[in-house]
């Protein structure tokens, strides 16, 4: 695994609402479905039971998160990732499943502050006034996919590498001072 780096160098803005930038985070993408093992090898990476769908169940710096029917995202410290998949491949040993590194393919942002909620409504489709705690949405920000979900006082939301440029100005842009919803 390479030196760990951040899709931004930790970018931060701050508007009416903070935006920043957090990685390197080390993230796996669990391909499987149906599998008797796959709650114990989750629980064994990420410390959570296997999240219901459109849930994320956190622990600490650690997460799982239901992405869609048979897919789920791991999230866990970066340098962690290999005993990670080690962990994974011992467990589902003889069932189908597919478990990879996309930490370096991902960015994560946190949107925090009281109006939080107000810069993702510019961009995202969702009813914030009905996303809880917990609660994982894949939708797009504008124009790019995106994940994202509510916890302690904000946002945290994950995007391609290739676009977290964009994103982070598409957020910035949607902070600004006076453009309060």
């Amino acid at each position: 695994m390479s030196d760990p780096v951040s899709a931004l160098n930790g970018a931060s803005f701050q508007g009416f609402a903070s935006i920043r930038e957090i990685g390197p985070i080390g993230m796996i993408t669990l391909r499987a479905k149906g599998l008797k093992s796959l709650d114990k090898a989750i629980k064994s990476v990420t410390g959570t039971k296997t999240p219901a769908q459109r849930r994320i169940e956190v622990n600490g710096d650690r997460a799982c998160g239901w992405m869609s029917p048979d897919e789920y995202l791991l999230i866990l410290p970066y340098a962690g990732v290999a005993d990670a998949l080690a962990k994974l491949a011992k467990s589902l040993s003889g069932e189908h499943h597919l478990a990879v590194d996309v930490s370096d393919a991902r960015a994560v942002f946190r949107i925090e502050g009281d109006k939080a909620a107000d810069v993702l409504r510019k961009l995202f489709p969702v009813d914030f006034e009905v996303l809880e705690p917990g609660e994982m949405r894949r939708s797009r920000a504008a124009q790019v996919p995106a994940a994202l979900w509510k916890q302690d006082q904000g946002f945290t939301l994950v995007c391609f590498r290739s676009v977290a440029t964009y994103v982070m100005g598409l957020l910035t842009h949607s902070a600004q001072p006076g453009s309060e919803i």
